[in-house]
């Protein structure tokens, strides 16, 4: 279909909450989203692309055609929503692990049932619990639950081998209360799987409770061996939601959220609170596009995360609320947990606190995993996103002027190839246009015709063109250069780099005065910092070495027999003027012939030297 076509197909669409489904030419489903409103929504991608993301645009280039399903409600839409992408993995929407990654536990259904890990529940008669976790943590897990309930793990099989031979170690070892042995009845064994469920469904608590009572009504009736041999079990699972990460995500009863994008690597970070405390972490690492809205990512990544739960928590906490998605989520959690789940975002307090931590848990993870390579593209990509550029910038040149009055003006031209220098390709430059009085402006576009007049002439050294020009000043020095540019038909963008009261470049600016904020992407802040510097170093170690040459030539100048390059040579030898006055007349002899040191120390001490040194005794 054409875009017009695609376009008159979204407006006959109804007013109405729904799921849709980009498709591309082969028919495959590319991009799933839900709408409270579907016209409004999916027409907006078939209008002008210049308010879109580079993220959507590249999204709708490739959708031939699309599907729409109508729902009742936006909560149902939600849910739709999260199954679509589940089905599809569509290569627009943000993911996370394939089910495969996610774990169940399966209980089988036979007189002694037996759990086991498979990687999707089955149309069976079995009851599963999940998903979990990863397949190590959650077998570790399950272990510790049929552990703190001595439930066997091992390989016999009841009642075929019940009496058949001795008990195994882990009975001798107190992991197992010896089921394999006669004297342990049926019905004491699906009573323990029957408390093995309740942990797995979240209900320790509860589980907790029952055990406590049972072990007191014990102790009244002095069977103190049984009492104590469930106050190890209590003791037991008491200590799983401390030790197993799976275990503890079940029992909590909040669940706070901390999102968090690093350089090249995105990460969630969920920590489980139970009864006020902490009861376990869990990370995820995942990938988004740079434009990718917080408030999108969450909606995805929670809904993906909670729905497919039988088990959830009763508070959840997010850093941040989308267009009441909140309120939806919460709906639909409840109806599934059958009990009420509380979604919300708070602002201050011990709550707002816990976020912070979520937030600062799921930074350090991200941070940790990005490399170097990644943390270049991310900074590279945020800056072109930022100054509207087609493609991340992988040459980028700035130039400075340095000055003292009207004499020795100079300017630097500094070169960075992605985010680190290219010091090959450094150049200065000496102002020769200007007379009298500085003026930067002038010397800006002197400096700027005179590069792009190099590059125009095949210059390897000044080739090739840069992706930015960035001029240390706002947005008059910007014009300047671009007047430049303009008339040496160059198109590349310019930028003024726009300083604060503490000298740093807090913004860049264009030259029509539009002026982009650089502090709150702390990468790209970074990144301008350290060239605003670095030109700014190499334009005053420039004027420096060239303040002192013409300090030097106007010192000795008029000396008789003491041309440039016997100037050189002596401040080859000696360094400095104040060297130079204060050496004697066998030393200046040493570099310059001695007529022409006398004439030097002569001018600086007056009509008489000193008598030779060989002389005194």
């Amino acid at each position: 279909m054409t875009k017009d076509e695609l376009r008159e197909k979204a407006n006959d669409l109804p007013l109405l909450p729904g799921v849709y489904l980009m498709m591309d030419k082969t028919g495959t489903v590319i991009y799933v989203g839900k709408a409270k409103k579907l016209k409004n929504r999916v027409s907006q991608y078939f209008q002008d692309s210049a308010s879109h993301t580079p993220k959507t645009r590249q999204m709708v280039a490739q959708v031939d055609h699309f599907d729409t399903i109508f729902v009742s409600s936006e909560f149902e839409a939600l849910v739709l929503e999260n199954s679509l992408i589940k089905r599809h993995s569509p290569k627009y929407n943000i993911l996370l692990k394939d089910d495969k990654g996610y774990p169940f536990v399966r209980l089988s259904a036979e007189p002694y049932p037996r759990f086991s890990l498979v990687n999707r529940p089955a149309n069976d008669s079995a009851r599963y619990f999940g998903p979990f976790g990863g397949r190590f943590e959650t077998r570790q897990a399950l272990d510790a639950v049929c552990a703190a309930l001595r439930l066997p793990t091992c390989s016999r099989r009841f009642p075929r081998d019940i009496g058949a031979q001795r008990p195994c170690l882990n009975f001798h070892m107190g992991r197992c209360d010896g089921f394999c042995r006669p004297e342990m009845t049926q019905a004491e064994y699906n009573r323990r799987i029957a408390q093995a469920c309740q942990l797995l469904e979240g209900k320790s608590r509860q589980l907790l409770r029952e055990m406590t009572e049972e072990m007191e009504a014990e102790a009244e009736a002095l069977r103190f061996e049984q009492a104590a041999h469930l106050r190890d079990q209590i003791n037991a699972i008491a200590a799983l939601g401390k030790k197993q990460t799976v275990i503890a995500g079940l029992c909590a009863d909040t669940d706070i959220w901390g999102l968090a994008r690093s350089s090249g690597k995105c990460c969630y970070a969920i920590l489980h609170m139970e009864g006020g405390n902490l009861a376990g972490r869990e990370t995820e690492l995942f990938t988004a596009p740079v434009e990718e809205d917080e408030g999108e990512m969450l909606g995805a990544l929670t809904a993906q995360y909670y729905l497919p739960r039988a088990i959830l928590p009763h508070e959840i906490l997010l850093p941040q609320e989308t267009e009441g998605y909140c309120e939806n989520l919460s709906q639909v959690l409840t109806q599934r947990a059958g009990h009420k789940v509380w979604v919300h975002v708070p602002h201050r307090g011990e709550k707002a606190d816990l976020l912070a931590m979520a937030e600062r848990n799921a930074a350090e993870e991200a941070q940790r995993a990005t490399s170097d390579a990644e943390r270049t593209a991310h900074t590279l990509e945020l800056l072109a996103k930022m100054l509207d550029l087609p493609a991340p910038p992988s040459r980028l040149e700035s130039f400075d002027i340095s000055n003292t009055g009207s004499s020795d003006i100079v300017a630097s031209m500094v070169v960075y190839s992605g985010i680190r220098p290219l010091k090959s390709a450094y150049r200065r430059f000496r102002i020769k246009d200007l007379a009298g009085t500085p003026d930067d402006y002038a010397s800006m576009r002197e400096v700027l015709r005179r590069r792009l007049q190099r590059a125009a002439d095949g210059d390897e050294k000044f080739l090739p063109l840069p992706d930015v020009f960035l001029i240390d000043g706002g947005v008059t020095h910007a014009a300047a250069a671009q007047e430049v540019a303009q008339a040496f038909g160059v198109t590349i963008p310019i930028f003024g780099m726009v300083k604060d009261d503490r000298h740093r470049t807090r913004a860049l600016v264009t030259p029509e005065g539009r002026e982009i904020g650089i502090v709150t992407q702390q990468a790209v802040f970074t990144l301008i910092g350290r060239i605003q510097e670095e030109t700014h170093r190499f334009a005053i170690t420039y004027h420096h070495q060239s303040h002192e040459k013409s300090t030097l030539r106007s010192a000795l100048d008029g000396i008789p027999g003491v041309g440039p390059k016997r100037r050189d040579e002596l401040k080859k030898a000696f360094g400095t003027i104040r060297a130079i006055r204060e050496a004697e007349v066998d030393a200046l002899a040493a570099v310059i012939p001695r007529p022409a040191a006398e004439a030097v120390w002569r001018h600086f001490h007056g009509p008489q030297p000193e008598a030779p040194s060989s002389s005194q005794s």
